[in-house]
């Protein structure tokens, strides 16, 4: 943004900006100095209220659990501050993202905003579905950090199906989404849709879809290059390039390639063979029938930064 050297309308926004940021920094936790943690694989403090302090304690286990899983990825460049938000509303101010009630944490580059595990649900959140919430999220923020710096993460192109397969596939979270007879029976029935490739689109009315097409796309590649590839595919995006052309560096084949050899490998069952198994009745999950926490999409979309 340019701004006049002669004052009016540039001053203006100057004072403008000035006040939003210092509005925001009135909502925001105050940082725990007692409750920084330094970790091989990189260093992280936790803002919260006062009320916040056995929630906290909570989140800081999280990091602490999650610190070996993360290691296969790589550390993390820059300090991380999880902000631990007193309700469901904070969070979603926090996250800019309103009307999301399915919403308990969201991951950028250097933060992770997470909304209290004691509100959660009626009784609060257990320890271990904590350590699964923060391993996702914090998968994202090392994926971010490992492949691009704090001013070109949201720019490198990296599509949700390997974010949040990556995400999901770290933190063991393949048993809350559609199972893969799940995902054939929907290409099947769907044959103009692509829940990979058009996630974005399909996100509001197919969220569960995308979700389970995003965990086995990730687990296929996984089996298929293995991963030292998948890293590779970072450190080609942290010398500068973008996600596709990356990919296709450590892979040996372009990403539309390999999203054809998933969908043919899904859509004529290759992970079973045979005829289409005859439909299961759908958890609902409103009534927490998920084996884990209240149902909470996995998908978390990158905030552009400040």
């Amino acid at each position: 943004m340019r701004v006049g050297s002669t004052g009016g309308r540039g001053s203006i926004i100057v004072v403008a900006l000035a006040l939003l940021s210092a509005c925001a920094s009135m909502h925001k936790p105050p940082v725990d100095p007692d409750a920084s943690l330094e970790l091989p694989g990189g260093r992280f403090h936790f803002a919260h209220g006062p009320r916040e302090a056995q929630a906290a304690d909570m989140v800081r286990r999280a990091v602490e659990h999650a610190g070996p899983r993360l290691a296969r990825w790589g550390t993390f460049h820059e300090p991380v501050t999880l902000v631990i938000h007193p309700n469901h509303a904070a969070l979603e101010r926090a996250a800019n993202r309103p009307d999301h009630g399915f919403l308990r944490a969201w991951a950028r580059f250097e933060q992770v905003e997470v909304q209290s595990p004691r509100t959660w649900t009626r009784s609060g959140a257990s320890q271990k579905q904590v350590d699964e919430l923060l391993l996702h999220e914090l998968t994202h923020s090392l994926m971010y950090q490992v492949s691009a710096s704090r001013m070109t993460w949201t720019k490198k192109g990296i599509p949700l199906w390997f974010s949040e397969g990556m995400a999901s596939y770290t933190a063991g979270q393949g048993y809350r989404v559609p199972s893969l007879e799940d995902l054939s029976r929907f290409l099947h029935e769907h044959p103009q849709a692509d829940p990979l490739a058009r996630a974005e689109s399909l996100y509001e009315s197919e969220n569960a879809t995308v979700y389970g097409a995003a965990h086995h796309a990730f687990t296929f590649l996984m089996a298929r290059y293995g991963e030292v590839r998948v890293r590779d595919t970072f450190h080609a995006m942290q010398r500068g390039q973008d996600f596709p052309p990356a990919f296709q560096e450590a892979m040996g084949i372009p990403v539309e390639a390999f999203l054809r050899d998933f969908r043919r490998y899904v859509y004529l069952r290759g992970f079973k063979g045979g005829r289409l198994a005859p439909a299961v009745p759908a958890v609902d999950r409103s009534r927490g029938e998920n084996r884990g926490l209240p149902w909470i999409p996995l998908f978390s979309k990158p905030l552009p930064p400040p």
